[in-house]
């Protein structure tokens, strides 16, 4: 028995075998090992590099079997967190990686909470300087938060984590602001063994992103947190925060992704070239290229811009108040690339909630030059932060100064088409921003001979067409917009709201086709009962109800005297409903402007609106045919804009790009990489360059060489040459000399 125990003692795997198997018996060896270890782990913390590989076989022993001896481990995982927390600088790279997956391990045994081992993890993110340990923790962290609102949400997990990551974000609030420009440019990272505050911010960010990305957390608190961070002194904190909100996710710094950037495609063909030929090398060949393809795909795609998050901002009014408070009081401290994105972002908040900041107009005027850098990005935060409720004294200036600065002939037509379409994008959102005259030199840019200069100009013409003609000369109003103006159609003023909708245009086709479909439905609407329960079918409620009208899942209940109750909302359905299927309302074919009353009786989807802007192109398609003008042409067109609108969705027009600024440009001259990737695509497909003379597998037939030639020669014609009469003529110095010649040269070819 005593060879027995010394044999356990000494194989660990073996006891750990034995000990989950019966642990009541192997108690006392168990015992013994626990003795051992927190002996070790005293002098460990004295000195940690004696006895390190022997303590780290012991940690793992433990956590095997810690399960099954809960009362005598129930201090273990808090010996290892300490151990990570405070001893981590002193600690052994395998060590630590040992320590940690422990940790997990007892996690995933349910030894320890969740709580508990990222209370233990977070602290250690930026502190870490293996990026395998990094991406280690980071990936349990993010599985084990995922795992716990995999079937509903863990409101107890998921508070005490954002609770954690609000005290990293705001530990380091305090800090002065370095900036990241010329000499206050930041330094960095400590090079002490403690992270600087920047990183724990750095990392409750980028997790927060990470986890809002995946869907699991999609509430107002991660969007605090990373709101918190674009106020935070770091700019690195900043601009990832920054890039949240504005969708651009991708760069490697802000993401800190820490997988590689894909597999080499063409390092992948030669290996499957030179390895060992296996059957199922081929698929997984092709599964890393579509692999590869698809991370390709995704970098090159263009970015939206996170519109939940931005709608789930608290208070957006202060939060921009601070961005701009923030931008003008760093002014001199920020790159320009930064001021940008936080002028992209303010604007974006500016024009999904309708916020003023006045004071930004003021501050932006003095980027508004053509030869600014990056001034396309600075007129779309200009353009995209107007909205209807901004003042049109405040956007007057801003108007005169983009016409001063930007057309005018002493400019090439690039950057007077970019002044006209950011002047049309702004007036498109506050019409009153444009003078009567500024217009009308404006508008005179239609002739240009530059096709760009001449779209910018006509766009302009077009909106004040539609928005506000009175401010166009007579003979620039068009046809609509002067017979409008006959009816005493007439804009309303800055802070004037329209009238109350009376009814949704074209509502009255979509009562007339579900009318229709009701009757073809039911076979015929004589009885208002059969049409009411059509109405009203898929909304039964289950009842227990054992009547012979089940088939109708409702039961009759007296009304108790209320025989006059209507049960429809609306008079005209009935009706309509009581009449025969060939018979016509003379009202609705004499009025066809008449009020549906469908949307007081029924609540519309989306669905509904897309099959009401269906029948609407039907309608218009119809009276095109019938002989129309270009007016119902026009009309069909703007409702087929409105349907590739609604399908592509309604995020992608909300905010505006570069594009929409510059407008249609000629071709503009490649850089090194698209001249390279043009080359590369016309390799494809082809054969290298060189001559086929004399090649067997030439394409097409051709002469042969001079030496196939010579071959083929009759003996006779041979003899009598000039180079073998030569040879025979040759003295015998003549030849040593030619022999000396032949066998410097082979040398020379061996070498």
């Amino acid at each position: 028995m005593g060879g027995r125990g010394v044999l356990l003692t000494s194989n660990l795997p073996q006891l750990q075998n034995l000990i989950k198997r019966d642990p009541a018996a192997y108690k006392e060896e168990f015992l013994q090992q626990w003795n051992h270890y927190d002996s070790i782990r005293q002098i460990f913390q004295i000195n940690p590099d004696e006895q390190a590989q022997h303590f780290r076989e012991l940690v793992s022993f433990i956590s095997q079997v810690a399960q099954c001896y809960p009362k005598e481990t129930k201090d273990f995982p808090s010996h290892l967190s300490t151990l990570l927390l405070e001893n981590y600088g002193t600690l052994t790279p395998d060590t630590r990686k040992t320590l940690v997956q422990n940790l997990v391990m007892l996690r995933n045994k349910d030894v320890i909470t969740s709580i508990e081992l990222l209370k233990s993890l977070f602290p250690l993110l930026p502190r870490t300087t293996s990026s395998n340990l990094r991406a280690f923790i980071r990936k349990t962290i993010l599985s084990d938060i995922r795992t716990a609102n995999l079937r509903t949400k863990n409101h107890k997990l998921n508070r005490a984590v954002q609770a954690m990551l609000f005290t990293m974000v705001e530990r380091g609030m305090d800090a002065e602001v370095i900036g990241d420009k010329g000499k206050l440019r930041s330094a960095g990272p400590t090079s002490d063994k403690t992270a600087n505050n920047g990183e724990d911010a750095m990392w409750a960010v980028i997790l927060t992103k990470e986890l809002w990305r995946k869907g699991i957390w999609t509430d107002a608190k991660p969007v605090s947190i990373v709101a918190l961070g674009c106020f935070h002194p770091v700019m690195k904190v900043q601009s990832a925060s920054i890039h949240f909100f504005l969708g651009s996710d991708d760069e490697k710094e802000d993401s800190d992704d820490e997988e590689d950037g894909g597999p080499d495609v063409r390092a992948l063909h030669h290996r499957r070239e030179v390895n060992k030929k296996r059957r199922g090398d081929d698929k997984k060949l092709q599964k890393q290229l579509n692999a590869a393809k698809k991370k390709k795909y995704n970098k090159n795609a263009p970015t939206t811009p996170n519109f939940p998050a931005l709608q789930l901002l608290n208070d957006p009014q202060t939060f921009a108040e601070k961005l701009y408070d923030n931008l003008s009081r760093y002014d001199k401290r920020f790159s320009l690339e930064h001021k940008i994105l936080i002028m992209q972002l303010l604007s974006r908040v500016m024009g999904a909630h309708k916020l003023c900041v006045l004071s930004f107009y003021t501050y932006i005027i003095k980027y508004l030059t053509y030869h600014q850098l990056r001034v396309p990005s600075i007129l779309v935060a200009l353009a995209q932060s107007v909205h209807d409720l901004t003042p049109p004294d405040a956007l007057t200036p801003v108007v005169q100064k983009l016409a001063a600065e930007f057309v005018h002939p002493g400019v090439g037509s690039e950057v007077i088409a970019a002044g006209i379409n950011s002047i049309r994008e702004l007036c498109r959102r506050q019409p009153w921003a444009m003078g009567e005259d500024l217009l009308g030199d404006l508008v005179e840019y239609r002739r240009s001979r530059d096709k760009a200069v001449t779209a910018a100009a006509r766009g302009l013409l077009q909106l004040y067409r539609e928005v506000n003609p009175g401010m166009l000369k007579r003979r620039e109003r068009g046809k609509d917009a002067s017979i409008g103006m006959s009816k005493g159609d007439q804009p309303l003023p800055y802070g004037h709201s329209a009238d109350a909708a009376v009814d949704i245009e074209g509502l009255m086709l979509l009562e007339d086709h579900l009318q229709k479909l009701r009757e073809e439905e039911t076979g015929s609407a004589d009885d208002d009962g059969d049409d009411e329960a059509a109405a009203w079918e898929g909304w039964d409620v289950e009842t227990n109800s054992d009547s012979e009208s089940e088939s109708e899942g409702w039961i009759d209940v007296d009304s108790e005297g209320d025989d006059n109750l209507e049960v429809s909302d609306s008079e005209d359905e009935r009706e309509l409903a009581s009449k025969p299927p060939g018979e016509t309302d003379p009202e609705i074919d004499s009025n066809p402007n008449r009020i549906s009353t469908l949307a007081t009786t029924k609540i519309l989807t989306p669905a509904d609106f897309a099959l009401l802007n269906d029948l609407r192109i039907q309608a218009a398609t119809k009276t095109i045919e019938s002989g129309s003008g270009s007016r119902a042409k026009r009309k069909l067109a703007i409702l087929e804009a409105n349907k590739k609108a609604m399908q592509a969705g309604a995020s992608d027009g909300a905010f505006i790009s570069e594009n929409d600024i510059l407008g249609p440009r000629k071709k503009a001259k490649a850089d090194y990489a698209e001249r390279i990737a043009s080359i590369e695509k016309g390799r494809e497909g082809r054969e290298k360059y060189g001559s086929l003379k004399g090649k067997k597998n030439k394409e097409s037939p051709s002469s042969s060489t001079n030496r196939e030639k010579a071959r083929n020669k009759p003996i006779m014609m041979i003899l009598s040459s000039g180079a073998v009469r030569g040879k025979k003529k040759a003295s015998l110095r003549e030849k040593q000399q030619k022999l000396r010649a032949h066998i410097e040269r082979a040398k020379k070819s061996y070498h």
